[in-house]
């Protein structure tokens, strides 16, 4: 595991609980390309539902953080979790629908193919697969974090030539990597772990968002004030939204932070809840974001396809979630029992047992195909999602949109993120709740004004 080069932030490993709950391999999203469907081709095998879905239950996986644990104060960590080992849902579903035994992930070692979901199973569960076709084109988003990723455009080609994806290059006008002062010459140290959540956000907005223009703003350190200056230089830069997949301790100093930083209307800006299970983050407390949990997807029977739960690994693994100390309720947030900023906004996969499709190739990390979970993958997602449902209105803020059109949101109602002394702060339900919000998309009607 990497060490960060910041000495503030030290590492830790951590494990994943049980997968995914089954599913029938007949109602499984199909593969959305040729190189994907030809990495993939398998013999049909005759198998009924029932011993296929207990296949792909059995998925279970240990994981890593990227940039390691709790920062010192005035600082943020990345929520993104690489899988080191075991076997992932994706695999153990690939596995069912050839009947064979699954292979399983080996800490470090680099695979030739995809280990988690892509985009055609992201765009299938959110019901996004027309809109991600036909919509975004001439639309920004930008990614924030911390650090310099050297093969941040090598490693997007990768991934999305992998999955017939159309090139995202500097030369073409449709990726941009630039400092927190605006420069694309003058960029920050690079940072191993770093890497790998920028190539997580990168991946994910190309996965959902595959016609938008991708901006990546690197801040020159992990600490708020750095990473609060390089979400200003992204809004500067025209981006209309704004992925932040970081968070740290919330302070007495999140107001001021809110209004330098995070007070940008007629933006969509997303930001992670968190990766330790129940309690609250800074910036995902602003009152000026969309904060984003994360849910466990797994395949199912039912007319979706799909279904979705709380993440929770353990008590402090899983998304976060909570009533604010300090962030101001915002007016269109109506839950009842917390008086300041509530957290989760939506949600989408987090799960790393359930996790996604990445290619980093950079440092320690850099070891080719991985797949990713944390909040870190649902925040960019969620990004995306706004970027395909449209520019926001100059004056309003986006964070209201899915408030106003809960409807059109898959509503989570099972799961929990550990232990709360009002339920629906740590506890999923109908309507809404604090590790998943409102819900996660179904198609973009919810992300729109």
């Amino acid at each position: 595991m990497r060490t960060p080069n910041t000495p503030h932030i030290s590492g830790r490993w951590r494990k994943a609980g049980s997968a995914a709950a089954a599913a029938t391999a007949l109602l499984l999203a199909g593969f959305g390309t040729a190189a994907q469907a030809q990495a993939d081709t398998y013999t049909p095998y005759k198998a009924s539902a029932k011993s296929i879905a207990a296949q792909v239950a059995k998925a279970h996986v240990q994981y890593e953080s990227s940039c390691a644990a709790t920062p010192k104060k005035g600082y943020a960590a990345c929520n993104a979790l690489r899988v080191t080992g075991g076997t992932t849902a994706y695999m153990e579903k690939q596995a069912a629908l050839k009947g064979v035994t699954p292979k399983t992930v080996k800490p470090d070692a680099s695979s030739a193919t995809p280990t988690g979901y892509g985009p055609s199973d992201l765009q299938d569960a959110y019901g996004l697969t027309d809109a991600s076709a036909s919509d975004g084109s001439g639309e920004t988003i930008a990614i924030v974090d911390a650090y310099d990723d050297p093969n941040a455009e090598a490693d997007l080609a990768t991934y999305r030539s992998y999955y017939g994806l159309s090139a995202c290059t500097t030369a073409n006008g449709c990726f941009k990597k630039v400092s927190q002062t605006g420069s694309t010459t003058s960029l920050p140290t690079a940072d191993s772990g770093w890497a790998g959540e920028i190539s997580l956000d990168l991946d994910m907005v190309s996965a959902i968002a595959p016609n938008a223009n991708i901006l990546l703003v690197e801040a020159k350190s992990s600490s708020m004030a750095n990473l609060g200056t390089a979400v200003n230089e992204a809004v500067k830069l025209g981006a209309k939204f704004v992925s932040n997949s970081y968070g740290g301790s919330e302070s007495s100093s999140d107001t001021s932070y809110d209004s330098s930083y995070f007070n940008h209307p007629g933006v969509a800006i997303t930001v992670s809840a968190g990766d330790e299970g129940y309690g609250a983050e800074y910036p995902a407390a602003s009152k000026y974001v969309t904060s984003v949990g994360g849910t466990k997807l797994s395949t199912s029977s039912n007319s979706r396809g799909w279904t979705e739960s709380v993440w929770n690994t353990s008590s402090t693994e899983g998304t976060g979630s909570g009533c604010s100390s300090y962030d101001a309720k915002p007016s269109w947030q109506t839950d009842s029992s917390c008086t300041k900023r509530m957290i989760s906004d939506v949600s989408a996969v987090a799960d790393p047992a359930t996790g996604v499709s990445v290619y980093d190739s950079y440092g320690s990390d850099g070891t080719g195909w991985n797949t990713y979970g944390g909040t870190s993958a649902s925040a960019p997602i969620i990004a995306s999602v706004y970027a395909l449902a449209g520019t926001p209105g100059s004056s309003d803020y986006p964070a209201e949109y899915p408030y106003e059109n809960s409807s059109a949101l898959n509503d989570v109602t099972s799961g929990s993120n550990g232990s709360c002394t009002t339920a629906y702060y740590c506890t999923a339900r109908t309507g809404y709740d604090g590790p998943t919000g409102l819900g996660t998309p179904s198609g973009t009607s919810a992300f729109t004004g």
